[in-house]
């Protein structure tokens, strides 16, 4: 029978492993080989919303200054829809039913990413979409996009913001957008058969400009797949190698909010 004193030391020498095993999870986690790429546009006045919305994005000073006790204090309020600047949409966007902000797994917002340029395309024609022919075209440079991968499209329309004719096609009149995204039937190849765990892009939204009845976005949301959208610095990205992580603001019962959203690259 182990004696008190050796059951103190034996509890002494595993503390110390678990130690060692914490300092050594650090290490792996050290980012200094990695570089930190902000795909988020910034909140503020100029913040490009759906024309449709007469709400747009106010930060309101509460308090800027000196207090009565001599230290400087800073405070302000904020109002903003839910869909606007660079946002997740969750699933009940277009889905009744399906998962809220706030109920969106973290598994489907952090994990390796794929970004998939067709950008030269979308300068040839504003209104251009995505086919199952970019995919499978990205699929024999890259390899196959696998279950549970994060994808995101590159069109090169965030150098159009924050200008909302440039970006929309039109800054007041949402029946006459014009911008592009993905396609319907690469949508399902994306999300049916890939299974993929979200969908992203750089411009207002995942369905094309002239969309009307939104078939990405149902596509999507049936099967519990959020957005991102209004995504910025995409080019700063590989087709294939990053870490995405996207944090949308958890709000309880939302249809989506404001996101931040980096990307984690290896050093060369």
């Amino acid at each position: 029978m182990n004696s008190p004193g050796s059951k103190l030391r034996l509890r002494i020498l595993a503390c110390a492993a678990a130690l060692l095993s914490c300092e050594a999870s650090a290490e792996a986690l050290d980012l200094q080989g990695y570089r930190l790429v902000d795909l988020t546009h910034v909140y503020d006045k100029d913040t490009v919303f759906w024309p449709s919305g007469p709400e747009r994005f106010e930060l309101r000073q509460l308090h800027y200054g000196d207090t009565d006790g001599g230290f400087f204090y800073s405070a302000n309020t904020f109002c903003t829809p839910e869909h606007g600047g660079t946002h997740l949409d969750a699933p009940i966007h277009f889905a009744r039913g399906r998962q809220t902000a706030e109920q969106v797994p973290l598994q489907r917002l952090v994990g390796p990413v794929v970004v998939i340029d067709v950008s030269d395309k979308a300068a040839a024609d504003r209104d251009y979409r995505v086919t199952p022919e970019d995919i499978l075209d990205f699929e024999a440079r890259h390899g196959r996009i696998e279950s549970g991968m994060r994808v995101l499209v590159r069109t090169g329309w965030s150098r159009r913001w924050p200008d909302a004719a440039a970006y929309l096609g039109h800054a007041t009149d949402a029946t006459k957008l014009h911008f592009p995204s993905y396609g319907a039937e690469a949508a399902r190849l994306l999300v049916e058969e890939r299974k993929v765990a979200l969908l992203g892009i750089d411009t207002a939204s995942i369905d094309y400009g002239p969309a009307s009845d939104f078939p990405v976005h149902r596509i999507a949301a049936a099967a519990d797949v959020p957005g991102l959208e209004n995504l910025t610095e995409l080019q700063a990205l590989p087709a294939r190698g990053a870490t995405l992580i996207a944090l949308p603001m958890k709000i309880a019962g939302g249809s989506g909010g404001p996101t931040r959203v980096v990307a984690l690259v290896r050093r060369d």
